[in-house]
């Protein structure tokens, strides 16, 4: 197993990992779209200077995903720019080994190194096992999204 930054030649494998990523919340997100939902534009994330987007690889496989985006924060906060933690995703196969965690921390380094020391990350309320696993690591809930859908 190896982390390394992801590059333009891992862009097949890693849209169907943001599949992946859409599947397993799709039972949280009833307005997900059934077909061509996309959440990422993984090439500006592989490119971006304010952006690293780790893997984990077995052998020639990722398994693993990760990525952390500088952005700037609203002008309310304390802090003037903070990192997003997005594409959070483990195969199947691999989960339970720490590697999310691993990922993280990697990830929350890079940040660090950026002049970063705020973090932030989505997760459905209903995705218990990602929430106890963020929490893990310092993470704490901040804000809820509501949605009202009158179709």
């Amino acid at each position: 197993m190896n982390f390394r930054e992801a590059n333009l030649g891992d862009l097949p494998e890693l849209l169907k990992l943001e599949q992946g990523v859409v599947k397993a919340e799709r039972p949280f997100n009833s307005a997900i779209k059934s077909e061509g939902a996309r959440y990422y534009d993984i090439p500006f994330l592989i490119e971006d200077d304010n952006s690293l987007l780790l893997v984990a690889v077995v052998g020639e496989v990722i398994v693993a995903t990760g990525y952390s985006q500088i952005r700037v924060s609203k002008s309310s906060l304390k802090h003037d720019k903070h990192a997003y933690l997005g594409f959070m995703y483990v195969c199947p196969e691999h989960r339970g080994k720490g590697l999310n965690k691993q990922l993280m921390e990697q990830l929350i380094s890079w940040s660090a190194q950026q002049g970063v020391n705020d973090f932030y990350l989505d997760v459905y309320a209903q995705n218990q096992s990602a929430i106890r696993a963020y929490e893990k690591l310092g993470f704490e809930p901040c804000l809820m999204e509501m949605r009202l859908s009158k179709t």
